[in-house]
């Protein structure tokens, strides 16, 4: 694509810089460039900052105006603006293209990708298989939902890379027509998520199951066979497909759970189809020891392990660290409402838990589930964090566990997942100073 005098606008540049580097993209390749937000300056500053070098970028902030789409030829929408928004379909009906990041970045390399998808297990999953790839002697770059935007060094991506992207439910939603399709897929899970942004749970999984469609049909698909909405779209393969590899087959891991089994299976069966020797799969996964803010051991405190889980922003991803932690916890769950069903989470909260502690905007929905399944587990709805570590903290004792696993988003009192770990690590350690302990265990 030849950006040179081309009008674009990139909608929601985001109070994290989510679309910096599209900004930086297409300022370098010659577009006149539009960035439209609806926060103000004084929100953006951090992302502004990141910006400042540039010259002849148009901000139009603290609100969409008309001006900002009505001559664009293309709009570059962040993932998280919804599909229905109605400043996307002026745009689109008035002729111009609407795009994302993700297919900037295809249009410019020829390097192999891998996508990965899935409600839960996804980071992980590719952190592994990029563990693995190393191992075997290719060079790998991480991007997309995990790792970050990669068109800031497109220029430096090679035709003999491996390019492993993360991608969410947003982002495959609006990839259509790729220039460069995907060489392997993989799945790991599929159970409803988001919402709050897609408007019923088919629309959801049709989101999901577009990475099929995207697969070179020469390519390999990788499914979780044991997630049953995920086996079902096997036939909708359009090149092979395979399942994980067999558990026995893989080596002791240094991330606990079944759940990480899983991922490690998907993993090397992909690597597997890319021509990974069986070595480069014991060596890559035997030395993955984890991603921050995924059963993250914090300190011991007068005997009481404190383990950050703040990653855990779907159902699924909390009953599997529930499963995983060696005595039943004390749990911290709560935050925003993505619209999902909270059943599965509460009949384990029920069978495996101490007690539990929820807060945010969902903490009286989650106590009310936990009323239908009649569990008499200790719990309490409170209104902060704080206020549920305080609880759990008054309640546990020696040898016990208190776990933050939220079970959903972060953004009704948090900037993300990874500021909610922050404040939890911050006021563990403040406990720990309160209580005259001084060291880390």
């Amino acid at each position: 694509m030849n950006w040179h005098r081309r009008r674009v606008t990139v909608m929601g540049l985001g109070r994290h810089g989510g679309a910096i580097g599209a900004v930086r993209f297409l300022v370098a390749r010659g577009a006149k460039v539009t960035v439209s937000d609806t926060a103000d300056k004084a929100a953006l500053r951090k992302s502004l900052e990141q910006l400042a070098d540039l010259a002849g970028v148009r901000f139009e902030l603290g609100g969409h105006r008309e001006s900002a789409f009505r001559d664009a030829e293309f709009v570059v929408a962040n993932p998280a603006i919804r599909p229905d928004d109605r400043h996307l379909q002026w745009a689109e009906a008035h002729g111009a293209i609407v795009t994302t990041e993700i297919e900037l970045l295809l249009g410019e390399m020829s390097a192999a990708v891998v996508a990965i998808t899935g409600s839960n297990g996804k980071s992980t999953t590719a952190a592994m298989l990029d563990s693995i790839l190393r191992n075997s002697g290719r060079r790998t770059r991480l991007g997309g939902n995990f790792g970050g935007s990669l068109l800031p060094h497109v220029d430096s991506i090679e035709p003999d890379d491996w390019v492993i992207l993360e991608l969410s439910s947003f982002q495959l939603h609006r990839l259509h027509g790729l220039p460069r399709p995907f060489d392997v897929a993989i799945v790991t899970s599929c159970a409803p998520n988001h919402l709050d942004w897609h408007p019923d749970v088919a629309h959801y999984i049709r989101a999901k199951r577009r990475i099929l469609e995207l697969t070179m049909p020469s390519g390999c698909v990788v499914l979780n066979v044991e997630d049953a909405e995920v086996r079902s779209w096997a036939n909708a393969v359009r090149g092979k497909w395979k399942g994980a590899v067999d558990s026995s087959l893989l080596p002791a891991l240094g991330v606990p759970g079944e759940h990480n089994r899983i991922n490690a299976r998907l993993a090397a069966a992909a690597a597997l189809a890319i021509g990974c020797p069986a070595e480069s799969i014991d060596k890559g996964l035997s030395q993955f020891l984890g991603l921050p803010h995924r059963l993250e051991f914090i300190t011991e405190i007068n005997g009481r392990r404190f383990i950050n889980d703040s990653a855990a922003t779907t159902p699924e991803s909390t009953i599997a660290a529930i499963n995983t932690t060696t005595t039943p916890p004390w749990l911290i769950a709560g935050g925003s409402d993505k619209g999902v069903v909270f059943h599965a989470m509460v009949d384990a909260i029920a069978r495996n838990v101490q007690g539990a502690a929820f807060y945010g905007a969902v903490g009286k929905t989650l106590s009310r589930a936990c009323d239908e399944v009649q569990t008499m587990c200790p719990r309490t709805v409170v209104s902060t964090m704080e206020d549920a570590l305080r609880w759990c903290w008054r309640r546990a004792q020696a040898g016990d566990i208190i776990l933050l696993s939220p079970g959903c988003a972060s953004c009704d009192q948090f900037e993300h997942y990874v500021h909610r770990a922050d404040v939890f690590r911050e006021l563990v350690l403040r406990l720990r100073l309160s209580t005259g302990e001084r060291t880390l265990a």
